[in-house]
């Protein structure tokens, strides 16, 4: 990677941060399938509307995701499914490590 300027890095740390929190995954995951309002993403996630209402917020103000109005509802989706490149990489990462925690305990009990 060449040399970025410290904004540049601002901005990078800020989109992981925002990545950083369980339920901004679950909210991800489930835009996964396909766009959904803010009362299903709320059941998917086990979490008040109100509280998904602001993780989807931080999700827009980064860029993540999109919103549209449609009557009554609003739906988000993905913006860049991109992004599922990344989760995928980091969610087979943490997948080989457990894995090679589980064999190293297994190795040990015996």
């Amino acid at each position: 990677m060449k040399e970025l300027p410290d904004q540049a890095l601002m901005q990078i740390a800020q989109y992981f941060a925002v990545l950083a929190e369980p339920t901004r995954l679950r909210i991800l995951n489930a835009l996964r399938e396909c766009e959904r309002n803010v009362g299903e993403l709320a059941m998917i996630c086990s979490c008040s509307q109100a509280n998904v209402s602001r993780h989807l917020s931080n999700l827009a103000n980064h860029g993540i995701i999109t919103r549209e109005s449609r009557k009554t509802s609003v739906y988000y989706k993905i913006a860049d499914p991109s992004i599922y490149a990344l989760c995928d990489l980091v969610c087979h990462n943490v997948a080989s490590q457990l894995s090679g925690l589980a064999a190293a305990l297994a190795g040990k009990s015996n």
